[in-house]
């Protein structure tokens, strides 16, 4: 599969360069960049190029391609890492996100990508450091605003390159502010506003593959599903009464600060293959690149059900598109979706 992005490739430790073309870590230049109804919708594009708002004046889509509503049609997009271990627990704004991402990092642990646009928190947090992984995932957004504390100074190069606002705590340090008990870095929050302020061109929504509307047919009725990394497990019950699936870490609540727990309306679990970056934290531990694009299989769960669909993602710079078992649209339903990245095969350290 030939990535979207041109230019040199920087290697990773024990895979072949060559077979590293299609997907692997970001290079020079940048990228230019459903409602209700008896079948899938399909988002239509927001107005406007890729990178810029919408213009003023044009036919807006009529629902948001990220949640399938109606709110928000026009707002920028915005992405923000945020911590998912214990200590940084219970997370600020990730309720308020459109799509939040579930991504394997070093030593095994998970760490959040939350992405806005129909609405905004008062405040995220605790924001943490990129990973070469969001820049193969944010591509497909055109040119969002990126919000994070930090980088490994190897992969800065791959920042300036990448087609994001970078708003990071180094560029947009106003935005950010440390509050509460917790101890640095998990201390560290910031004000979606005014991180928006220090982007004024970031990207409109844009269709990423997601189809909204009634259930297909068939599926499994499921209670809980665990998805499992190789230091971390997150849970997802169905709650009949929120019609929404409350998430676990490690087998509790994962609360939310502005108080109930987190989860969405959609969870999709997909499976793709994680393998060693070139990059490594200050222990020595490889960082995962998780390879979402080409194709693979998933499991969607939705109003109580389970549903086995596949996932297809053609370059960087497109979404990703789920169908069920049969190849027909796997639709979703509207609101908060999750997708949870796991490693295809066994949990695993790279």
């Amino acid at each position: 599969m030939r990535s979207a992005w041109k230019g040199s490739v920087p290697g990773r430790t024990g895979v072949r360069t060559g077979a590293l073309v299609g997907t692997a870590v970001l290079l020079a230049g940048s990228l230019a960049a459903c409602s209700d109804g008896k079948g899938p919708t399909k988002a239509a594009p927001p107005s406007g190029t890729p990178g810029t708002p919408a213009a003023t004046g044009t036919p807006a889509p009529t629902t948001h391609p990220f949640t399938g509503g109606r709110t928000g049609l026009r707002n920028p997009v915005l992405a923000v890492k945020i911590e998912n271990t214990r200590p940084a627990m219970p997370q600020s704004g990730v309720s308020a996100a459109d799509i939040v991402y579930v991504e394997q990092v070093e030593g095994g642990e998970t760490r959040l990508m939350a992405v806005y646009s129909s609405k905004l928190p008062k405040r995220v947090g605790p924001v943490r450091s990129a990973r070469i992984s969001d820049l193969h995932l944010l591509p497909q957004f055109g040119r969002p605003a990126f919000a994070f504390s930090g980088v490994q100074s190897k992969m800065k190069k791959y920042i300036r390159r990448a087609p994001v606002y970078d708003i990071s705590q180094e560029n947009a340090g106003a935005a950010y502010f440390r509050a509460g008990p917790k101890p640095i870095p998990y201390n560290l929050y910031a004000d979606p506003r005014n991180l928006l302020k220090q982007a004024p061109k970031a990207a409109a929504p844009r269709d990423v593959g997601f189809r909204f509307g009634p259930a297909p047919a068939g599926g499994k009725a499921t209670r809980s599903f665990t998805a499992k990394w190789p230091a971390a497990t997150m849970g997802f019950t169905w709650s009949a009464k929120q019609k929404r699936w409350l998430a676990s870490y490690g087998g509790r609540p994962d609360s939310a600060a502005e108080g109930g727990v987190l989860g969405g309306a959609t969870i999709v679990v997909q499976y793709a293959k994680t393998t060693r970056s070139k990059f490594h934290d200050f222990l020595g531990s490889y960082t995962p690149l998780i390879h979402t694009t080409g194709t693979g299989r998933a499991t969607v769960l939705r109003d109580g059900k389970a549903y086995d669909a596949k996932w297809s993602r053609p370059a960087d710079d497109k979404g990703t598109t789920f169908t069920t078992a049969d190849g027909k649209p796997m639709t979703f339903a509207r609101g908060q979706v999750w997708v949870v990245l796991v490693n295809e095969g066994k949990p695993r350290i790279p």
